[in-house]
Order: C-alpha cells, then sequence, then structure tokens
C-alpha cells in the first residue's frame, strides 16, 4: 500500500524535468540536431586550440635548442 502512495506523488525535481522534457519535444527535430552539433563543435574546439598552442610553444622550443 505504501508504494501505491508513494508514486502518486512526484518531487518538484521529476516535475520540472518533464515540463523541460515537454518544450525539446516540441522543437522540431532539425534544431534538436543544430543544437547538439553546436555543442559537439565547442566542445571540440576546445581539442583543437589546445593542439595548436602545444605545437606553437614545441615549435618555439625545437628553434631555441637549434640556436
Amino acid at each position: 500500500m505504501g508504494r501505491k502512495d508513494s508514486s502518486t506523488s512526484r518531487l518538484p525535481v521529476d516535475q520540472y524535468r518533464k515540463q523541460i522534457g515537454k518544450q525539446d519535444y516540441k522543437k522540431t527535430k532539425p534544431i534538436l540536431r543544430a543544437t547538439r552539433l553546436k555543442a559537439e563543435a565547442k566542445k571540440t574546439a576546445f581539442g583543437i586550440r589546445v593542439n595548436i598552442h602545444l605545437g606553437i610553444l614545441l615549435s618555439f622550443y625545437m628553434y631555441l635548442e637549434l640556436l
């Protein structure tokens, strides 16, 4: 009996997540895909920037070693 009563009352966090899920569902698939691709691009851009900086530092170090 306790389980049935506890399942009917939802936590405010669960209600909030459900509302957000409904709002996301209202968006069309191309909009959701574009948002996901934009987030992934931000993640990979950071990695590329770090690699470029490391490459520049390495080349500068190699230049100094040759002198």
